[in-house]
């Protein structure tokens, strides 16, 4: 025999009427008029009267405050108050780039146009040299100065966050959108990094 698990209840959930634990409530109507401190009990009389559920909304305050009004009605204003927040996050995603030592002068400017979409979008975007064989031993100064190749082509507005670190793939820098400068100002290009 299968037992079904109770699925939480979705959605915001707040104490109402029998389930407040507060002695006395700081009470607002629908309307937003502030009835003034009640006991408890007096509150759900004002509830019960009106025909509308009583909502303690915020219980950390002192006095609890407690709202008379339709719980249905506040669980979709709830919901909709999160659904505006989610909307106007926002959010950046770290975008990646791998090039190699000998990756062609056409290929390093298709990407570094790639990089200059993503950062224009307003993501960070992680530029990875990556490292096989024998290239793995050759001089840091080499590396880096291919990895500046792909930097000097971005056209977007950027700025260096943190120093080239080294992994165990290859080198790796991580680019942002640099908010100070205009977009119309033209990009000059950038010096060598130094680590």
């Amino acid at each position: 025999m299968r037992i079904k698990k109770k699925r939480p209840q979705e959605g915001p959930t707040a104490r109402i009427n029998e389930q407040i634990r507060a002695k006395e409530l700081r009470v607002l109507t629908d309307s937003g008029e502030n009835l003034g401190v009640l006991s408890l009990e007096a509150a759900l009389a004002e509830a019960g009267r009106r025909g509308y559920d009583l909502i303690e909304i915020s219980a950390m305050s002192n006095p609890p405050v407690g709202r008379i009004m339709d719980y249905g009605k506040w669980q979709y204003l709830e919901n909709k108050k999160k659904k505006v927040a989610r909307e106007k996050a926002v959010s950046t995603d770290i975008k990646s780039i791998q090039i190699k030592i000998g990756t062609g002068d056409h290929d390093l400017l298709v990407k570094s146009n790639k990089v200059s979409e993503f950062l224009h979008e307003g993501h960070r975007v992680r530029i990875e040299l990556y490292l096989k064989g024998r290239s793995k031993f050759m001089d840091r100064k080499f590396h880096e100065e291919r990895l500046n190749r792909v930097l000097h082509l971005v056209t977007e507005p950027y700025k260096v966050s943190g120093a080239i670190s080294q992994g165990p793939k290859g080198l790796t820098v991580l680019l942002e959108r640099d908010k100070l400068r205009k977009a119309d100002e033209k990009v000059e290009p950038k010096p060598d990094l130094q680590s």
